[in-house]
């Protein structure tokens, strides 16, 4: 069931009841699927909540009395925040969304929630609730036993092994896990049963997420519970390198990450008296994004792993399973929830996973300080998949430029891209500003004043027809790029020369350091202009003919 339905979309894409019979006629009175809220009950919105999820799902609209008259409410980002809060207080909530709306010139938020699948919703205080009519009705007795019944479900990852029993699992895997909680060996089989990786009957079996930490290789048990990271070339649909990551899946998320940091690599740029070394996505993005592959994908879809993806402008992650309830792609900076709950506890044990709820917003914030494009989320019931795009619209040089402004302390982080803008051209308004800032009028004249008054731009004109344009005092304070064609050129001439070359080889001809050379070459393979063998300290390179011969 979808709610709500609507009309027509008003010009900033919210939707548009153009009377309040309208509205009527689509919402007429509270019942199964509909209930009024004039302002925001905590608690009688965590009771809808929880009665529309033990059902059938229903609305949940907020700024219309009992009668359904549209009083209204402010519906901006605070409020709608403060709802998601609201939300997040009840116990196992089915999935949500959050529509806002205007009826007339009025406000209203719609709370949309749908019926929970597996398990069922709680309020705070353990009571269980129903819809029946108009009514949020508590469950109890016979009632509650057959909800109960219906709706348990036990996580897969609590599941035991027949066939592995605790011997099975590696003893520096268990000796391991007792060092990072403090454990004394001798209490080991029990803390393991109370963290949920061995099954307290039948012998001691370890369970799914026991496996998953306390064996070499879980994928002989468990099927494809592993990581594997595809390497492509530009335009192209086949792969031109493959590695498995199967170990214990704390070492998985660490192995994985490690590769996939030295396979991107780093933006080298001198910038003032300083080099930076910009890596391509930050190390703890990378890491996040692959102990939630990790922690949320669904172990019961033993024929597929965990696929990473390393194209020249992108990093996919695609994990097997949906989100868990309530998260959506929607709400994931707002909302947590955890399916196997057993393996996330381990990884933050193992400082491998961010603290509950924070995972998405540190990611969001790490690529924001980076100056790099945020993270983008994909889902639908059998994958969920992240994307890192690599690169932006801001170069490596600009980049390692505002490093060297703020580094003097002269430059607030929230002012850059302002002055990315003005350093390449652009004269800047308010309203531009606003636009480029995603801020309201009042924010983006502060962040231009600032710049003025820090001696980056200067300001033309005044009040209303006030303009800023870069200070020519700093525009010899830009940085000098090191990936210019003739570096480019100069390796590829060498490769020809030699025929295959190391990157020993370019420091010693090309005077530069390992992390230089190291850049150089991982774009001349990206752009498929040379070929890469072996792995490390033993990588050496060719050419590739159809790229080069003809030129050359």
């Amino acid at each position: 069931m979808s709610y709500p339905v609507f009309h027509e979309r008003g010009p900033d894409g919210v939707s548009v009841f153009a009377s309040h019979e309208a509205f009527a006629e689509q919402f007429p009175s509270e019942g199964d699927h509909i209930e009024f809220k004039q302002g925001f009950p905590a608690g009688k919105i965590a009771e809808a909540v929880v009665a529309f999820s033990n059902t059938d799902g229903g609305v949940i609209l907020l700024g219309v009395d009992n009668k359904g008259e549209v009083k209204g409410v402010d519906t901006g980002g605070e409020t709608q925040a403060k709802v998601h809060r609201l939300v997040g207080d009840v116990r196992n909530s089915g999935r949500y969304a959050l529509h806002a709306l205007t009826v007339e010139t009025r406000g209203v938020l719609v709370l949309s929630v749908d019926k929970r699948r597996e398990g069922f919703a709680q309020l705070s205080d353990g009571r269980v609730l129903v819809r029946r009519g108009a009514m949020n009705t508590a469950l109890y007795g016979d009632d509650l036993t057959r909800l109960v019944m219906d709706r348990a479900t036990s996580g897969f990852e609590s599941t035991p092994m027949s066939k592995t029993p605790l011997a099975a699992a590696d003893p520096a895997l268990v000796q391991g896990i007792c060092k990072v909680h403090q454990w004394e060996a001798s209490q080991a089989t029990e803390r393991l049963v109370e963290i949920g990786l061995v099954d307290p009957g039948r012998g001691g079996l370890l369970t799914v997420a026991g496996v998953l930490f306390l064996t070499r290789r879980p994928a002989d048990v468990l099927g494809k519970s592993y990581v594997e990271v595809f390497r492509f070339r530009a335009g192209s649909a086949m792969y031109v390198d493959r590695k498995e990551f199967a170990g214990p899946v704390h070492e998985q998320v660490t192995d994985a990450t490690r590769a996939l940091v030295e396979e991107l690599g780093s933006d080298v740029v001198v910038a003032g008296l300083y080099r930076h070394e910009l890596p391509r996505l930050p190390e703890r993005v990378i890491r996040e994004a692959l102990a939630n592959a990790v922690a949320h994908r669904a172990y019961e879809k033993n024929r597929e792993a965990i696929r990473v993806e390393i194209h020249p402008d992108h990093v996919s992650i695609r994990s097997p399973g949906g989100l868990p309830e309530p998260v959506t792609v929607a709400n994931l900076r707002h909302q947590s929830a955890a399916r196997n709950s057993a393996v996330i506890r381990l990884l933050r044990a193992f400082n491998l996973a961010e603290d509950a709820g924070m995972g998405i917003d540190m990611m969001q914030d790490a690529m924001d300080e980076a100056l790099l494009d945020r993270p983008h989320f994909e889902a639908d019931a059998d994958h969920v998949d992240v994307t890192l795009t690599l690169g932006s619209t801001i170069t490596p040089e600009e980049r390692a430029w505002l490093g060297e402004l703020e580094r003097a302390g002269s430059l607030e982080p929230r002012d850059r891209l302002l002055l990315v803008h003005a350093a390449r051209g652009e004269v800047l308004t308010n309203t531009r500003a606003r636009k480029v800032l995603g801020a309201d009028s009042t924010h983006a004249r502060a962040s231009l004043q600032r710049l003025r008054s820090a001696g980056f731009l200067e300001q033309y004109g005044s009040r209303g027809g006030a303009a800023y344009r870069l200070d020519p005092s700093i525009a010899s304070m830009r940085p000098r790029p090191l990936n210019g064609k003739e570096t480019l050129d100069q390796i590829m001439a060498l490769a020809w020369k030699q025929g295959r070359l190391t990157n020993q080889d370019l420091r010693e001809q090309v005077g530069m350091d390992r992390a230089e050379v190291t850049v150089f070459l991982a774009r001349l393979v990206e752009s498929g202009r040379l070929e890469r063998h072996g792995e490390r300290r033993g990588a050496y390179y060719t050419p590739v003919a159809s790229q080069d011969e003809g030129a050359l």
